[in-house]
């Protein structure tokens, strides 16, 4: 008997909206998606942050009522970073750690106020520095990633105690989530997570984040190729992600998101962790850009963009669009 042409046809599962989702490998959800919150001191304060349309710095209050939505509609966590006044900026950054900073009191707050809220904080020191690197220099310019540790874990335990849920050093120094777990569970922080910004890339995508902390001024034009990574390099990410691992760190984190999806599904297939992928600000700022002039629509090409990345391997996306991208989903 004569066979008929073809005998199998891929459209008949895309046939209808409802075959799609059924046969759709991968679905996103609201608990799969964290926003990043910018704290600036004040009350009752909304600044918007020019390079980021859409996005604002909030004082601690205002925070708590964005905060208290978010959680509300089922988000999966905040992650919060800080505007510091340049006063209380150093080449030491001592004020990371200063258990009534401004962090460590919103953090407080939060938890206070939002009990349910799962809480990321950044652990870094360029918001702290007067020079906007992410360590401590020495009198020649060069970052010192010992000396840098030191300060990092006191600003680790200063958060816990705080009462974060989730440390996640983004600094890119080697070993210290070494010495962050080391201190959270000498001080019986056991139960506190570490996030580790494993595979951080020294990208050009993040100019509107360091205009939202207030670091770019002060970096200028100086870059951080010395500690982040070569965004040539494959094999330093599988490197450092397995160092992190091995260190304590629970989750990883790639960053940026779209144009690395490549390192997110090596990492993925190669160890089977959990990975939290960064959509940074210079990928937000340029959707939202693009959709402003109308040559994109908005919804559509963010909805894309956050599906890949989760189908590339991503356990749950920081991302600018978190809050909207709930509102659509629903």
């Amino acid at each position: 008997m004569k066979k008929s042409f073809p005998n199998i046809r891929m459209r008949r599962l895309r046939s209808t909206s409802g075959i799609r989702k059924l046969v759709r490998e991968t679905n996103l959800c609201g608990s799969d998606l964290i926003q990043p919150i910018f704290i600036t001191e004040g009350k009752n304060k909304i600044q918007k942050i020019s390079s980021m349309p859409g996005i604002n710095r909030y004082s601690i209050d205002m925070a708590v009522k964005e905060i208290r939505v978010l959680t509300k509609n089922g988000i999966g966590a905040v992650a919060l970073f800080p505007q510091i006044n340049r006063r209380k900026k150093s080449n030491q950054a001592s004020e990371a750690y200063n258990d009534d900073g401004l962090i460590q009191r919103a953090i407080r707050e939060i938890k206070k106020k939002v009990p349910k809220s799962t809480i990321i904080s950044d652990v870094a020191l360029d918001p702290y520095t007067t020079h906007g690197q992410d360590g401590i220099l020495s009198k020649k310019g060069k970052i010192l990633n010992d000396e840098t540790v030191e300060v990092l874990t006191k600003q680790a335990l200063s958060h816990a105690k705080s009462g974060a849920d989730i440390i996640a050093p983004s600094d890119m120094m080697d070993g210290r989530v070494l010495k962050i777990r080391e201190i959270l569970e000498r001080n019986k922080f056991v139960d506190t997570m570490i996030l580790a910004y494993s595979a951080k890339y020294s990208s050009n995508f993040y100019g509107p984040f360091r205009d939202a902390v207030g670091s770019i001024k002060s970096l200028g034009t100086k870059s951080k190729d010395s500690y982040q990574m070569d965004y040539a390099n494959t094999g330093d990410a599988l490197r450092e992600v397995e160092l992190d691992i091995n260190e304590g760190a629970d989750f990883v984190m790639i960053k940026p998101g779209l144009p690395y999806l490549d390192i997110v599904q090596r990492i993925k297939e190669k160890l089977n962790i959990p990975i939290f992928v960064y959509q940074v600000s210079g990928e937000y700022s340029m959707m939202k850009a693009v959709s402003q002039k109308g040559w994109l629509n908005e919804k559509k090409i963010v909805m894309e963009t956050l599906a890949c990345i989760k189908r590339a391997g991503a356990t749950a996306i920081i991302t600018y669009y978190a809050k909207e991208a709930l509102k659509w989903m629903k």
